[in-house]
This record gives structure tokens, sequence and C-alpha cells, in this order.
């Protein structure tokens, strides 16, 4: 029996730092030869993939509501995100090929796999890909994995653990054993790690030191050791529904800046890490929450966060593009 190769390291990964320059402009004597980068207000993806909208409604109706105009005249493509397998047959049968649908995510239980979703998507008309929820390690959960993996298709894992050090060992084995001796490692793409649950009532000043904001950052940089691993930026599951953004022209007094502002601290918090540790190829936009979150969230607001807190870290248009289309568009289209 081959061996099984081991990705975890005893130590964390050394995450790289960002440079200061990143977040304070150059001198005055220099200001000609470097130029301040670009506002973050002003730097915008050339395209948008939303790539996570849960929904039972093949026009995704209720997200046109709520994308709002900067969203809207964005989007290149949706990946709907089936709450039930199904569903599958209804939605192929209904997606006008026109649509801007480049793909459909079914769910599978992760111990115990149908495989009669096999045949369903054996012959589908669009793009399939699968998605699940971990919950624990188990011996069941790793031939779950390497089943759905043998599909040659993406597959969406939705992490509803606490990750400790042994979990995460677990995860990382569940991983390296359902991919081995596989001739193409298809995308893991994992979701409710960026942001991670938190408690807002911790403060800021605090969550730096704080155990469970340490403990994050092991997790990314041992995550990130896995070359096929992807990373969902979504709505934190955070018990409070997404600020609202103020319409384009509208008084900036019309939203709450106070708790704006707060959120997007705390979101690069934990979005500079992962930025510093999987790069531009392996972070994909979505508008839907996890499944375990019960906070609401309007996509054209997750998306105005989104992208200004991404773009208040100092990164360049092609991060930004990498982030909000080209790379959704490279795994599920």
């Amino acid at each position: 029996m081959s061996s099984i190769p081991h990705l975890r390291r005893k130590n964390p990964k050394d995450l790289p730092k960002l440079p200061l320059a990143a977040f304070t402009p150059p001198n005055s004597s220099a200001g000609d030869n470097f130029p301040l980068p670009p506002s973050p207000s002003a730097l915008h993806p050339a395209h948008v993939i939303d790539a996570n909208i849960v929904t039972n409604d093949f026009t995704y109706s209720q997200w046109k509501k709520g994308a709002g105009q900067q969203l809207s005249s964005k989007i290149k493509g949706v990946v709907l995100s089936l709450p039930d397998t199904a569903l599958l047959k209804s939605a192929l049968q209904e997606i006008n090929p026109q649509s801007k649908v480049i793909s459909l995510v079914i769910p599978f239980n992760l111990e115990n796999p149908d495989h009669n979703i096999e045949s369903l998507i054996a012959n589908a008309s669009l793009p399939v890909s699968l998605s699940t929820v971990f919950t624990r390690n188990s011996p069941e959960a790793i031939e779950g994995l390497r089943w759905a993996l043998k599909q040659n298709r993406p597959v969406d894992i939705d992490v509803q653990a606490v990750l400790s050090d042994s979990l995460l060992e677990g995860f990382e084995d569940m991983i390296a054993k359902a991919s081995a001796d596989l001739e193409k490692k298809s995308p893991v793409i994992l979701s409710n790690l960026l942001p991670p649950p938190q408690d807002l009532d911790l403060p800021i000043v605090k969550l730096m030191n704080h155990p469970t904001y340490l403990a994050f950052q092991s997790e990314v940089a041992a995550l990130s050791l896995i070359p096929q691993v992807h990373v969902k930026f979504l709505p934190p599951s955070w018990d409070a529904p997404t600020p609202q953004t103020p319409f384009p022209g509208s008084p900036i007094e019309s939203a709450d800046t106070q708790q704006l502002n707060e959120w997007k601290r705390r979101i690069k918090m934990y979005l500079g890490p992962v930025v510093e540790a999987f790069g531009d190829e392996r972070i994909i936009f979505g508008s839907s929450p996890s499944s375990s979150s019960r906070a609401r969230s309007n996509p054209g607001d997750w998306y105005e966060i989104a992208r200004e807190s991404l773009a208040e870290l100092g990164i360049e248009q092609g991060f930004v593009d990498a982030v909000f289309f080209k790379n959704a568009e490279r795994v599920y289209a």
C-alpha cells in the first residue's frame, strides 16, 4: 500500500508579511516617483462571479432584488447552490442556457453519500459540483470525500466545527487520504472560515492576541500547504445582519458608518493572513453565508464590504479581479 503524504507541519507556517508600503504612503520626497495606490473606493473588479448563491429559485430573483446596481452591473456569472439534490433535474430543465448560471452545486452526506448522484451529474447540461458539511473526523468521512473527489468535480466543504489542533490534523489527513493516488486533484473549497464565526462582543483590541485569533492564523497556515484547497470569502456567521452600505451618491450619513468600519476592521484582520498564505489564486467571493449562519445578509451590502476590505489591504487590480471572478471561473465553469 502506498504511503499517505502528511502535509501538516509541527509548527505553523511562517506567514509572509505585507509590506509596510501597503499601509502607509511614501514620504513626500518620494511622492513623485512612488505615486499613491488607487483609493479603495475606486478599486472595483472588472466583473463578478458570485460563487455562492444558496437558493431553490432557479431565477435567483431574491438575490437580484438585493444585489443593487453596483453588483448587478458587474455580474458575469453565478453559481447556484441547491439545498436539495432532488432539485437538480428541475434546475437543468428550467434554467435558460443563455442565463448567467455557470454552475450548479448539489449537497451530499459526507459520511454516507448517495451514489445515485453519479448518474444525475454524468450527463448534466451545466457543470455540476458537490458540497458537504464537515463536523467531525471519521473513516466514513474520508471515504465519502474520496468518493466525491473521484467524480472529478470541485467539492465545497462547509466547516461547522471548531478546528482544535487534533481536529485540524485529522481534517488535513482526511483531505490527504481522500486524494491519495487520484490522477486529478479536484479543488476543495472551504467555507465558514473566512471570516470564521466570532463573538462581536470581543473588542478588536483584544482580538489580536486572543487564543481564537492565534489559532485561526495557525489553521490558515496549515491549510494553505494543501495545494488543492481554496477558501470562500463569505458573509460571516457573527449573529448579526450584514451592515447596510449607502447607495452610490447618497449621503454617507445614510449608513451606520461606525458599524461598517467595525466590520471592515474585523474582516481585514482575518482576510490579511488568508491573503498572505493563499495568495490571489485560491480565494473565491460568494454572497450567501454558511448554512450554519442565521444572520441576514444582503448580497449588495456584502459585496461592497468585501470589496472595500480587500482593497484596503493595499492589493492591486489583478488580485481583486482574481478573487471576485477569475478564480470562480477557473474552478466552477
